[in-house]
């Protein structure tokens, strides 16, 4: 079954964005939100409300070198908060937060196969940041599609079964 999910274009009209196509997904239900990555100036003191007032339990830190982040797990529900700190400033997150300060940096969707999905993206016209997935968290395969097809929404896609998370 395919269901039509609308993106957005780079178009720009004012603060707002021009409606340009739709993108196909093969099966939708094979995806589901694995993770919502939020950066953050420091893991330390971002537990002080993800861990310490909210009550999440903090499932391990570790730090990702090819992705220049330290990444705190905390699980919610079936999915999981992902606080990211930048390990230098010119880094991906790094980047992000010196240009809009910290807060949501993205949305982790998890796929049945990954290279599949990049296939399929990519043969739609969809932006991809990565042609081929990378290792991130846990060992997990990732690859991130730009913002510009996703409504400014920064995508990670993530195989499920991959990695220890």
């Amino acid at each position: 079954m395919s269901v039509p999910i609308p993106f957005w274009g780079q178009t720009k009209v004012g603060p707002t964005f021009l409606f340009t196509g739709t993108v196909i997904l093969s099966n939708p239900s094979e995806i589901i939100i694995q993770h919502l990555g939020v950066a953050v100036e420091s893991i330390e003191e971002a537990l002080v409300f993800w861990r310490d007032a909210l009550g999440l339990e903090l499932n391990g830190i570790e730090v990702v070198e090819n992705q220049g982040v330290r990444v705190a797990m905390l699980p919610i529900g079936q999915s999981r908060i992902e606080l990211l700190e930048a390990t230098d400033a010119e880094t991906p997150v790094g980047k992000f937060l010196a240009k809009r300060g910290p807060g949501i940096h993205h949305l982790c969707v998890e796929v049945n196969d990954i290279y599949a999905k990049l296939s399929e993206l990519k043969a739609r016209g969809v932006r991809l940041i990565n042609e081929q997935p990378a290792t991130g968290a846990g060992g997990a395969l990732v690859a991130f599609v730009h913002p510009s097809s996703t409504g400014g929404v920064l995508i990670e896609l993530t195989q499920k079964g991959s990695g220890s998370h």
